[in-house]
């Protein structure tokens, strides 16, 4: 071979390796050198959860966790007090309304993480410019003391949005507050993109009108309700088989049969984090198949978001689900919680 020819094959395979090389992703996180030695989560779940993911995550990797449990209203206003010199490094759990709203005001840190590809619908369940990525879905439902309705023959779980102003149930039911429970701001984003905001604000009077009390945090109405302190709970499905299965609460589960809204659980990492390199381990870690399917083993029984993790209760995503908009419902947050604080309920004296 002339030395010309192996010149000219050396120059195209050198451009080759280099073309190559730039279309090869950049390593994950998970795979880098980790200098980071501990890592602050905002863990909005359900207490046992936060303190299974951070053993499971500390036993992995051997990196401290430090994490503060908040509902989701109280990790965003956090969120945003801390905005110059945050606290935590990654938010972990709640409605992604509360993302999309965090990302509007800048408050989360851009990552594309590559385990997006294990996500089942990346449409629905991650952030287009991947400011946040949906780690759970649960369904809203209704939870009823069976005792209750033992005691008041003829009277029967609610199954429709309406049943809620029957009579019967004037101060007999509860709910969280939407100023601090992403569950609640999701059963009224859901009665408003059901019945349009006009028609929708005259119901959610009327609904609030029927109320026992607000509660602080979302899953909270379902033991309440449970323990015989009203009649009915409105909260997401799986706190409702929670108290059913593990604190034995005698609570019978129902859907709103015109259709409920959903949530997509999310997790973001928090602009200006201290420990980023940590932030992206959780951040991966969290899209795994494996890490989706501890849920169950800490009494979190949301379904995955990710593929190859079997549904522990199917039943709950068999149900009449609305098209519910996150977008506009994250844009429209701040709004629609204080129009219903300001004029509607107000936010003293939360259970």
């Amino acid at each position: 071979m002339s030395i010309r020819k192996f010149s000219l094959i050396t120059a195209v395979l050198f451009v080759l390796v280099t073309v190559l090389t730039a279309c090869t992703p950049a390593a994950p996180a998970a795979t880098e050198e980790i200098t980071d030695t501990e890592l602050n989560v905002l863990c909005t779940p359900q207490e046992q959860w936060c303190q299974g993911m951070k053993q499971e995550f500390e036993a992995k990797y051997g990196i401290t966790v430090n994490y503060v449990r908040m509902s989701s209203g109280e990790a965003l206003a956090r969120i945003q007090a801390e905005k110059d010199s945050p606290t935590f490094d990654i938010w972990w759990g709640g409605p992604i309304d509360s993302f999309v709203a965090a990302k509007e005001e800048g408050l989360l840190e851009q990552y594309n993480s590559p385990n997006m590809a294990n996500i089942r619908d990346p449409e629905k369940m991650k952030d287009v410019d991947n400011y946040w990525a949906g780690i759970y879905v649960g369904t809203l439902g209704f939870g009823t003391n069976s005792d209750w309705l033992a005691a008041h023959p003829g009277v029967e779980a609610p199954t429709s949005w309406d049943d809620l102003l029957k009579p019967e149930f004037k101060g007999q039911i509860m709910v969280a507050h939407p100023s601090t429970s992403g569950t609640s701001y999701t059963a009224i984003a859901t009665v408003l993109q059901i019945r349009g905001e006009e028609a929708g604000w005259e119901y959610i009077k009327q609904y609030a009108a029927q109320m026992a009390q607000f509660t602080k945090s979302g899953a909270a109405p379902a033991k309440f309700v449970g323990q015989g302190e009203a009649a009915v709970s409105i909260v997401f499905s799986h706190d409702i088989v929670n108290e059913i299965e593990n604190n034995k609460l005698p609570l019978k589960l129902t859907f709103p049969e015109e259709g409920t809204g959903y949530e997509i659980g999310g997790m973001g990492i928090i602009k200006g984090a201290k420990h980023l390199q940590a932030a992206k381990l959780w951040f991966d870690w969290a899209l795994t198949p494996e890490t989706q399917a501890l849920g169950p083993k800490y009494n979190a029984y949301q379904a995955p978001t990710v593929k190859g993790v079997e549904l522990s209760h199917p039943e709950l995503m068999e149900v009449n689900l609305i098209n519910y908009d996150f977008i506009w419902a994250g844009q429209h947050k701040k709004e629609f919680v204080e129009k219903f604080t300001n004029e509607i309920a107000t936010a003293d004296n939360l259970k």
